[in-house]
């Protein structure tokens, strides 16, 4: 039985994830931005905590990490290449690694360039991959200490997973990403279709994560810099990927 994965807000406009064994009980929390949503959201499932997973150190991953595991007691996983900066850790992880939760088995990838020591959860047999701020939905997150190379690199990983899997991001950016996005691909039929339907759900109030990764192999610019189409539009025609993915992140950063 798949993992029930529930989209838990909190803060402005972050995302923690509960992922859920029914056979056992066993519940994962990913990344903590704040406690109080995370227990409420817990409470109302009757569920109790007993992995929290972190994919990197920033604080609105994080802040809410001690109160949370001081409240559940639950066991606390996270890069062992960012165990400096985290909280205490139960359990340091690196890439290929396998975390169990209840009968689901999780796999960690590596994923630096957001931060260097940035890492996801992939979980194929849920078909779920938690990804916090680098592949996120329509967009990737800011090269902040790694290089655009990693980050290209890092977004390939995840890109080569089955295009089936629910891609659970840390933020609620869609809309602008979609934005963004139409500024590369504006005939796109697939993102102008999905940034109508991005914006009729944040109109109704609706999360746009997780979304499916072929929407984002289809529609994500990011994840596109390779195709001969975005090379064009880039004026980019012959250039290497990773140089074509550094100028859309660039353009972004300016957007």
């Amino acid at each position: 039985m798949p993992l029930e994965i529930v989209t838990v807000p909190c803060l402005k406009d972050n995302y923690a994830f509960l992922a859920h064994d029914a056979a056992t009980g066993a519940t994962a929390v990913v990344d903590v931005p704040a406690a109080a949503p995370i227990l409420n959201a817990l409470a109302r499932h009757g569920w109790k905590a007993s992995h929290i997973l972190i994919t990197h150190h920033h604080d609105d991953h994080i802040a809410g990490l001690k109160a949370l595991a001081a409240a559940t007691g639950a066991r606390v996983i996270g890069a062992a290449a960012d165990a400096h900066r985290l909280p205490r850790l139960d359990e340091k992880v690196a890439e290929g690694d396998i975390i169990r939760l209840g009968m689901e088995e999780g796999r960690v990838i590596d994923v630096p360039g957001h931060t260097v020591g940035h890492v996801a959860y992939h979980f194929p047999g849920s078909a779920a991959v938690f990804t916090g701020d680098s592949l996120m939905a329509l967009g990737c997150g800011r090269v902040f200490e790694g290089t655009m190379a990693q980050m290209w690199a890092s977004l390939g990983k995840l890109a080569a997973l089955p295009p089936d899997t629910l891609v659970c991001s840390g933020h609620e950016y869609t809309q602008s990403n979609a934005r963004f996005a139409l500024t590369i691909e504006p005939q796109n039929a697939a993102l102008q279709a999905r940034a109508e339907a991005v914006a009729t759900a944040r109109a109704e109030g609706r999360p746009t994560v997780p979304s499916a990764l072929s929407e984002e192999i289809a529609t994500n610019p990011f994840l596109r810099a390779g195709r001969p189409e975005i090379k064009r539009a880039m004026g980019m025609e012959g250039a290497p990927d990773a140089e074509v993915f550094a100028a859309i992140r660039q353009a972004k950063d300016r957007f």
